[in-house]
């Protein structure tokens, strides 16, 4: 389907609402039965009627068809954050004594799902190098029921090879997961790999806002209608039909925003690649990058998150760099209209907290909207406030 049609008028049936254009926000919390017959066929199919907002709503079901027909899925699921689609996806595949095989370092409420919280159910893990296809299949085992990806990944942008994760985990009967944040469906779609489940946190590119926190669960049918009846219903990961609505509006410009977003990150990347400031750069589209053919393969763009390693030699240096910065906000998350950076000094020495095992010559930014001469002014005369020690 046409990605014009999809995020313009998919789902969307005018004339049902007065032909408006944009549609309705269904503000309710329930719908009311014609007939005690209605009631019984209505909870004979929840998964297809609308009987409370904790499981369906319109508004929301508008949105998950957007969702689903982008990422090349049957169906689709909203959750209230990222970090619940995540739980919710794993959650559905997993129970006592079976195991997991997850990327290392993955986003920190994942990680905190599959070291922390499922090991006291009796589920058990391994992390590996996911550029490592060897070191995949090795991990896996009888009891292997889930194999967890983020491509790229949440901080260096480390690329696994779909492809190959698809086919191994098929010959085992394995799930696979994958975190597509990053590359967002403008960029890549991981069911085309053949990948089973697409988790996003719709709180980045889908909303695009920096106003709406969300998840989003794309797969088959089966899949959906198995989280949909467990884990969603159960754990209530819902998502407000008001905040349904202003991700539909958000999707309006989704591949605008994207593009523009990745157009800049190219040129700020290329800026920074060739400073002396900078000891390492990690934008997986960049032509130095060690994964470029396989980024290439499966990414038709990059988005705006680029990571650099500092040329500094004290936390002071970094320090200096990052306040004089004007144009970068200090802050998580990304995916909106600005630009924000993330410097991984801002995790060590937190009163009453182990210091991050990432270096504190890391920054990461995310390349919002504005122009590639507007940041990269404030990025070249921040350099200059460094070096002035």
């Amino acid at each position: 389907m046409d990605i014009n049609d999809i995020l313009t008028h998919l789902g969307e049936d005018r004339a049902n609402y007065f032909n408006a254009v944009a549609p309705p926000v269904i503000q309710s919390s329930n719908f009311v039965f014609n007939s005690v017959e209605h009631m019984r066929s209505s909870f004979a199919d929840e998964f297809n009627q609308h009987i409370y907002t904790r499981g369906n709503n319109p508004t929301v079901t508008i949105l998950r068809k957007k969702l689903a027909a982008l990422e090349h899925t049957e169906d689709a699921l909203v959750t209230g954050s990222g970090a619940a689609a995540v739980a919710a996806a794993v959650m559905a595949n997993v129970k006592a004594g079976d195991h997991i095989v997850c990327v290392q370092k993955p986003y920190s409420w994942t990680y905190k799902l599959i070291s922390k919280l499922l090991p006291r159910f009796g589920v058990d893990f391994t992390f590996i190098d996911g550029k490592n296809n060897k070191e995949i299949e090795d991990a896996t085992k009888p009891n292997t029921k889930v194999l967890y990806l983020e491509s790229p990944n949440t901080l260096t942008f480390d690329i696994q090879d779909l492809t190959f994760c698809a086919q191994i985990a098929k010959q085992h009967q394995i799930v696979t997961i994958v975190d597509n944040s990053h590359a967002s469906p403008i960029f890549q779609n991981p069911s085309d790999f053949g990948i089973d489940i697409i988790v996003h946190s719709g709180t980045k590119y889908i909303n695009g806002h920096s106003d709406v926190v969300n998840g989003v669960i794309c797969s088959s049918h089966a899949m959906i209608r198995k989280i949909f009846d467990s884990e969603l219903m159960t754990l209530g990961l819902t998502l407000s039909p008001h905040d349904a609505a202003l991700i539909i509006r958000g999707l309006r410009t989704l591949d605008l925003r994207v593009r523009r977003s990745d157009e800049t990150a190219h040129k700020v990347a290329t800026y920074l690649y060739s400073h002396p400031g900078v000891e390492k750069l990690y934008f997986p589209l960049h032509p130095a990058s060690e994964q470029y053919t396989l980024a290439s393969k499966q990414m038709s763009g990059c988005g705006g998150l680029i990571t650099i390693k500092l040329k500094a030699d004290t936390k002071v240096e970094v320090l200096r760099f990052v306040h004089a910065l004007k144009r970068f906000l200090i802050a998580v998350s990304w995916g909106g209209y600005e630009s924000l950076m993330m410097p991984s000094i801002g995790f060590h020495e937190i009163p009453g907290m182990p210091d991050s095992p990432v270096h504190w010559t890391m920054v990461r930014f995310y390349v919002g909207l504005e122009s590639a001469d507007y940041l990269i002014s404030d990025l070249d005369q921040a350099f200059n406030e460094m070096r002035q020690l």
